[in-house]
């Protein structure tokens, strides 16, 4: 007579090749399918009642303590690395859902916001813009203000919460191609605003200018990539002198904020370096941490649009010369040579201001 195994849950009998052992108890196979579940995270099987996670994410109890948690306004299990947090409330975890729609009615985004980025103007090159300013209030009020000018019908610009401002806040553009920053985005505007409204970026010590440029910009696989990528960091460290007298900032300020990592007779040297923690994280002068973007740190704050402008039309001639000469034709130029081709406008005034061109100096502004 064939053996027969009850199953624990139903009682039916079943031959030993039909049964599955759950816990030391036999389950047939319906009842396996309609009891339990397999950890979506290592695979093991376990009671669905156990079901530390949710209806679309099935997890052990080890795995969500390791590895989740629950969004507090929808209840849905998200994973740690996926979790936002409000500047007011850092022990709420929300999914991106919940945490962007509490924060729609704020001009002030927390720190940890990050949407998806808008692509504005032609590809591959584009430029986001993080500029800080100071002094003037971090007032929803006032971001809003902004906002409203900055975005008609579509977000152009957002505003964040940074710590290391006194008063202040963080104005981030959406990528954007060059020429649409010179001829669509309403800096002149949005700068003038900023002054009337009391805020200040040059004429503090907190502010920063950072430009993120696309990486895809520079070539068409990580390789090439990161040749060009090798050029801009030796670019910056051969001319670290005049770049420093071009970044407004103290050699103490970048210390700080945008370190550098050090002149190497080889561009790739400098890029060998930089991978293996040679530097001060984030924190870099030409910052390699994000995987989408390179970001240049080394720009003091402005609320002078000439400076802006010319600052996008620095970093866009640098990326030139990384991506169109060789090391060697690199290696070869001078300063002198280098500002030479600088042709804009903007760029060729800054540039006079700063006595780092060729020609005689001129008058200049103040910087706000």
């Amino acid at each position: 007579m064939n053996e027969r195994i009850a199953c624990c849950s139903c009682g039916e009998g079943y031959a030993p090749s039909e049964v599955e052992w759950m816990n030391g108890q036999p389950l047939c196979r319906d009842c396996l399918e309609e009891q339990t579940v397999t950890c979506s995270r290592c695979g093991e099987r376990i009671w669905i009642e156990e079901n530390a996670g949710d209806t679309g994410t099935y997890l052990c109890s080890d795995c969500y303590d390791r590895h989740y948690t629950t969004c507090e306004g929808c209840d849905r299990v998200i994973p740690l690395d996926e979790a936002y947090y409000e500047e007011e409330d850092e022990d709420r975890p929300l999914c991106w859902t919940c945490y962007s729609r509490s924060q729609q009615d704020k001009g002030v985004h927390s720190y940890y916001y990050k949407p998806e980025p808008v692509f504005f103007g032609q590809r591959p090159r584009f430029f986001g813009v993080e500029l800080e300013v100071d002094l003037g209030g971090e007032s929803n009020h006032n971001a809003r203000k902004l906002l409203e000018l900055a975005n008609n019908g579509e977000e152009q610009l957002y505003i964040k919460h940074d710590g290391s401002l006194s008063d202040g806040f963080e104005l981030v553009s959406h990528p954007m191609s060059l020429e649409y920053h010179l001829k669509e985005m309403p800096w002149r505007e949005l700068l003038q605003l900023a002054r009337e409204m009391g805020y200040r970026s040059h004429q503090t010590s907190t502010c920063g200018l950072h430009v993120h440029i696309s990486r895809e910009a520079f070539g068409e696989t990580y390789a090439e990539q990161d040749r060009a990528i090798a050029r801009v960091l030796y670019f910056v460290e051969r001319h670290w002198e005049e770049l420093l007298k071009f970044s407004r900032r103290t050699p103490r300020q970048l210390e700080r904020w945008a370190a550098r990592y050090g002149y190497k007779d080889q561009p790739i040297e400098i890029l060998d370096h930089a991978k293996k923690g040679g530097h001060a994280g984030r924190y870099a002068c030409i910052n390699l941490e994000n995987s989408a973007t390179v970001e240049f740190r080394i720009f003091r704050g402005t609320l002078k649009l000439n400076t802006l402008i010319a600052t996008l039309q620095m970093v866009n001639r640098i990326c030139d010369v990384a991506i169109f000469l060789s090391d060697e034709e690199l290696k070869a130029m001078s300063w002198t040579t280098f500002v030479a081709g600088c042709q804009e406008p903007e760029l060729v005034q800054y540039l006079k201001e700063r006595r780092l061109y060729v020609n005689e100096p001129v008058d200049m502004d103040e910087e706000v």
